[in-house]
Protein backbone atom coordinates (compact mmCIF):
# COMPACT_ATOMS: atom_id res chain seq x y z
CA UNK A 1 0.00 0.00 0.00
CA UNK A 2 1.46 3.35 -1.01
CA UNK A 3 1.48 6.49 1.14
CA UNK A 4 -1.19 8.04 -1.06
CA UNK A 5 -3.46 5.03 -0.49
CA UNK A 6 -2.80 4.91 3.24
CA UNK A 7 -3.50 8.56 4.00
CA UNK A 8 -6.89 10.12 3.26
CA UNK A 9 -6.81 13.38 1.36
CA UNK A 10 -6.99 16.31 3.76
CA UNK A 11 -8.76 19.61 3.14
CA UNK A 12 -6.26 22.42 3.48
CA UNK A 13 -8.08 25.62 4.51
CA UNK A 14 -7.25 28.58 2.30
CA UNK A 15 -9.89 31.13 3.29
CA UNK A 16 -8.94 34.37 5.02
CA UNK A 17 -10.84 36.44 7.60
CA UNK A 18 -13.46 38.73 6.10
CA UNK A 19 -13.20 42.46 6.78
CA UNK A 20 -16.14 44.83 6.74
CA UNK A 21 -16.33 47.38 3.95
CA UNK A 22 -13.98 50.36 4.45
CA UNK A 23 -16.75 52.95 4.54
CA UNK A 24 -17.87 55.17 7.40
CA UNK A 25 -21.37 53.70 7.18
CA UNK A 26 -20.05 50.16 7.55
CA UNK A 27 -17.76 51.08 10.45
CA UNK A 28 -20.66 52.66 12.33
CA UNK A 29 -23.44 50.23 11.53
CA UNK A 30 -21.40 47.12 12.33
CA UNK A 31 -21.51 48.29 15.97
CA UNK A 32 -25.13 49.42 15.86
CA UNK A 33 -26.43 46.20 14.32
CA UNK A 34 -26.01 43.85 17.32
CA UNK A 35 -27.56 46.46 19.59
CA UNK A 36 -30.61 46.77 17.34
CA UNK A 37 -31.00 43.01 17.04
CA UNK A 38 -30.62 42.39 20.76
CA UNK A 39 -32.93 45.24 21.79
CA UNK A 40 -35.56 43.97 19.36
CA UNK A 41 -35.35 40.45 20.79
CA UNK A 42 -35.47 41.78 24.36
CA UNK A 43 -38.65 43.72 23.62
CA UNK A 44 -40.22 40.70 21.92
CA UNK A 45 -39.21 38.19 24.60
CA UNK A 46 -42.46 38.39 26.65
CA UNK A 47 -44.50 37.80 23.49
CA UNK A 48 -42.30 34.84 22.51
CA UNK A 49 -42.75 33.32 25.96
CA UNK A 50 -46.54 33.78 25.85
CA UNK A 51 -47.05 32.36 22.37
CA UNK A 52 -43.86 31.12 20.70
CA UNK A 53 -45.10 29.97 17.29
CA UNK A 54 -46.85 33.12 16.01
CA UNK A 55 -44.26 35.36 17.68
CA UNK A 56 -41.26 33.58 16.16
CA UNK A 57 -42.99 33.42 12.78
CA UNK A 58 -43.68 37.16 12.84
CA UNK A 59 -40.11 37.90 13.92
CA UNK A 60 -38.64 36.24 10.83
CA UNK A 61 -39.47 39.35 8.79
CA UNK A 62 -37.79 42.06 10.92
CA UNK A 63 -34.80 39.79 11.66
CA UNK A 64 -34.42 39.15 7.92
CA UNK A 65 -34.53 42.89 7.26
CA UNK A 66 -31.92 43.67 9.92
CA UNK A 67 -29.59 40.90 8.76
CA UNK A 68 -29.98 42.01 5.14
CA UNK A 69 -29.28 45.63 6.06
CA UNK A 70 -26.11 44.56 7.87
CA UNK A 71 -24.96 42.52 4.87
CA UNK A 72 -25.61 45.26 2.31
CA UNK A 73 -24.01 48.02 4.36
CA UNK A 74 -21.08 46.19 5.93
CA UNK A 75 -20.04 43.05 4.02
CA UNK A 76 -18.48 42.31 0.62
CA UNK A 77 -21.00 40.30 -1.40
CA UNK A 78 -20.27 37.07 -3.24
CA UNK A 79 -20.71 39.00 -6.50
CA UNK A 80 -17.72 41.14 -5.52
CA UNK A 81 -15.28 38.23 -5.64
CA UNK A 82 -16.13 37.71 -9.31
CA UNK A 83 -14.89 41.25 -10.01
CA UNK A 84 -11.53 40.82 -8.25
CA UNK A 85 -8.72 39.51 -10.48
CA UNK A 86 -6.33 36.93 -9.05
CA UNK A 87 -3.52 39.42 -9.66
CA UNK A 88 -4.77 42.94 -8.95
CA UNK A 89 -3.90 45.49 -11.60
CA UNK A 90 -1.99 48.18 -9.78
CA UNK A 91 -2.84 50.79 -12.36
CA UNK A 92 -6.58 50.18 -11.94
CA UNK A 93 -6.59 51.31 -8.31
CA UNK A 94 -6.50 54.90 -7.12
CA UNK A 95 -3.49 55.95 -5.09
CA UNK A 96 -5.39 55.80 -1.80
CA UNK A 97 -6.67 52.28 -2.50
CA UNK A 98 -3.15 50.96 -3.12
CA UNK A 99 -2.17 51.71 0.45
CA UNK A 100 -5.14 49.85 1.94
CA UNK A 101 -6.84 46.53 1.21
CA UNK A 102 -7.59 46.60 -2.55
CA UNK A 103 -10.15 43.81 -2.30
CA UNK A 104 -12.12 45.58 0.42
CA UNK A 105 -11.97 48.89 -1.45
CA UNK A 106 -13.14 47.26 -4.69
CA UNK A 107 -16.15 45.85 -2.84
CA UNK A 108 -17.48 49.38 -2.45
CA UNK A 109 -17.82 49.65 -6.21
CA UNK A 110 -20.32 46.77 -6.49
CA UNK A 111 -23.63 48.37 -7.43
CA UNK A 112 -26.29 48.58 -4.75
CA UNK A 113 -28.84 46.57 -6.80
CA UNK A 114 -26.32 43.73 -7.02
CA UNK A 115 -25.79 43.81 -3.28
CA UNK A 116 -29.53 43.77 -2.70
CA UNK A 117 -29.85 40.82 -5.08
CA UNK A 118 -27.10 39.04 -3.15
CA UNK A 119 -28.87 39.46 0.16
CA UNK A 120 -32.20 38.30 -1.29
CA UNK A 121 -30.51 35.18 -2.66
CA UNK A 122 -28.81 34.71 0.70
CA UNK A 123 -32.20 34.76 2.42
CA UNK A 124 -33.48 32.13 0.00
CA UNK A 125 -30.40 29.95 0.46
CA UNK A 126 -30.30 30.24 4.25
CA UNK A 127 -34.01 29.63 4.81
CA UNK A 128 -34.45 27.12 2.00
CA UNK A 129 -31.23 25.12 2.32
CA UNK A 130 -29.99 25.53 5.88
CA UNK A 131 -33.29 25.45 7.76
CA UNK A 132 -34.01 21.78 6.86
CA UNK A 133 -30.43 20.80 7.71
CA UNK A 134 -30.53 22.59 11.07
CA UNK A 135 -33.98 21.12 11.74
CA UNK A 136 -32.59 17.60 11.35
CA UNK A 137 -29.52 18.40 13.46
CA UNK A 138 -31.69 19.95 16.19
CA UNK A 139 -33.88 16.83 16.33
CA UNK A 140 -30.81 14.59 16.46
CA UNK A 141 -29.50 16.72 19.34
CA UNK A 142 -32.65 16.11 21.38
CA UNK A 143 -35.45 18.34 20.11
CA UNK A 144 -38.98 16.85 20.37
CA UNK A 145 -39.52 14.37 17.54
CA UNK A 146 -43.26 13.73 17.71
CA UNK A 147 -44.47 17.10 19.03
CA UNK A 148 -43.70 20.84 18.72
CA UNK A 149 -42.89 20.56 15.02
CA UNK A 150 -43.67 24.21 14.26
CA UNK A 151 -41.63 25.33 17.28
CA UNK A 152 -38.55 23.40 16.14
CA UNK A 153 -38.92 24.51 12.52
CA UNK A 154 -39.04 28.18 13.55
CA UNK A 155 -36.03 27.66 15.81
CA UNK A 156 -34.09 26.28 12.83
CA UNK A 157 -35.22 29.23 10.68
CA UNK A 158 -33.96 31.77 13.23
CA UNK A 159 -30.68 29.88 13.51
CA UNK A 160 -30.34 30.01 9.72
CA UNK A 161 -30.84 33.78 9.62
CA UNK A 162 -28.26 34.34 12.34
CA UNK A 163 -25.65 31.76 11.36
CA UNK A 164 -25.98 31.15 7.62
CA UNK A 165 -27.29 34.30 5.96
CA UNK A 166 -24.03 36.34 6.22
CA UNK A 167 -22.03 33.30 5.06
CA UNK A 168 -24.15 32.93 1.93
CA UNK A 169 -23.94 36.67 1.29
CA UNK A 170 -20.14 36.70 1.44
CA UNK A 171 -19.29 33.29 -0.03
CA UNK A 172 -22.29 32.48 -2.21
CA UNK A 173 -22.32 28.81 -3.19
CA UNK A 174 -18.56 28.38 -3.44
CA UNK A 175 -18.05 24.67 -2.81
CA UNK A 176 -14.50 24.95 -1.49
CA UNK A 177 -15.49 27.48 1.17
CA UNK A 178 -18.55 25.48 2.23
CA UNK A 179 -16.37 22.43 2.72
CA UNK A 180 -14.39 24.54 5.19
CA UNK A 181 -17.65 25.67 6.82
CA UNK A 182 -18.80 22.06 7.20
CA UNK A 183 -15.43 21.13 8.67
CA UNK A 184 -15.33 24.10 11.02
CA UNK A 185 -12.12 25.32 9.41
CA UNK A 186 -12.90 28.94 8.60
CA UNK A 187 -10.75 31.56 10.31
CA UNK A 188 -12.55 33.57 12.94
CA UNK A 189 -13.96 36.95 12.02
CA UNK A 190 -17.22 38.56 13.07
CA UNK A 191 -19.18 36.46 10.55
CA UNK A 192 -17.75 33.05 11.47
CA UNK A 193 -17.70 34.00 15.15
CA UNK A 194 -21.43 34.75 14.97
CA UNK A 195 -22.06 31.40 13.29
CA UNK A 196 -20.16 29.40 15.89
CA UNK A 197 -21.66 31.48 18.70
CA UNK A 198 -25.19 30.81 17.45
CA UNK A 199 -24.67 27.05 17.45
CA UNK A 200 -22.95 26.99 20.84
CA UNK A 201 -25.59 29.32 22.28
CA UNK A 202 -28.37 26.98 21.13
CA UNK A 203 -26.68 24.06 22.82
CA UNK A 204 -26.19 25.97 26.08
CA UNK A 205 -29.71 27.38 25.86
CA UNK A 206 -31.19 23.91 26.26
CA UNK A 207 -29.70 23.50 29.75
CA UNK A 208 -32.49 25.30 31.71
CA UNK A 209 -35.34 23.35 30.08
CA UNK A 210 -35.28 20.22 32.30
CA UNK A 211 -34.63 22.15 35.53
CA UNK A 212 -37.50 22.09 38.00
CA UNK A 213 -38.06 25.81 38.19
CA UNK A 214 -41.60 25.93 36.77
CA UNK A 215 -40.99 29.10 34.79
CA UNK A 216 -43.00 29.96 31.69
CA UNK A 217 -39.85 30.77 29.70
CA UNK A 218 -38.51 27.20 30.18
CA UNK A 219 -40.85 25.77 27.54
CA UNK A 220 -39.53 24.66 24.18
CA UNK A 221 -37.86 26.42 22.36
CA UNK A 222 -37.69 29.75 24.22
CA UNK A 223 -34.40 29.21 26.04
CA UNK A 224 -32.77 27.70 22.95
CA UNK A 225 -33.76 30.64 20.75
CA UNK A 226 -32.57 33.03 23.45
CA UNK A 227 -29.28 31.14 23.64
CA UNK A 228 -28.92 31.44 19.86
CA UNK A 229 -29.24 35.24 19.97
CA UNK A 230 -26.98 35.58 23.01
CA UNK A 231 -24.40 33.25 21.47
CA UNK A 232 -24.59 35.16 18.19
CA UNK A 233 -23.76 38.45 19.94
CA UNK A 234 -20.94 36.98 22.05
CA UNK A 235 -19.45 34.98 19.18
CA UNK A 236 -19.59 37.97 16.87
CA UNK A 237 -17.67 40.10 19.36
CA UNK A 238 -15.06 37.41 20.08
CA UNK A 239 -14.59 36.65 16.39
CA UNK A 240 -14.04 40.29 15.52
CA UNK A 241 -11.86 41.39 18.44
CA UNK A 242 -10.35 38.42 20.28
CA UNK A 243 -10.10 35.36 18.00
CA UNK A 244 -9.76 37.01 14.60
CA UNK A 245 -7.64 34.97 12.20
CA UNK A 246 -7.51 31.88 14.42
CA UNK A 247 -9.04 28.55 13.46
CA UNK A 248 -10.71 25.89 15.58
CA UNK A 249 -8.23 23.12 16.41
CA UNK A 250 -9.67 19.61 16.61
CA UNK A 251 -6.48 17.75 17.53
Amino acid sequence: MTDLEAKPREIVPTSQPISILPSDTARVYTHIHPVLLFVYYYLRFPVIVANPVPALFFDLVPISILQSLYAVLCLPSSMYWKHVPSKPNKTSLPRKAKSSNPKAVSALHIALPNRILSTVLSLVYSLGLCTPVLLIITILMGAPLTTHHAHTLLLAAHMSLLAAHPLFYVYGLDLTTWKEVAGGMLPFDEIWGATVGTLVGCWLGAIPIPLDWDRAWQKWPVTVVTGAYAGWAVGRFLGAWVLRGRRIKFD
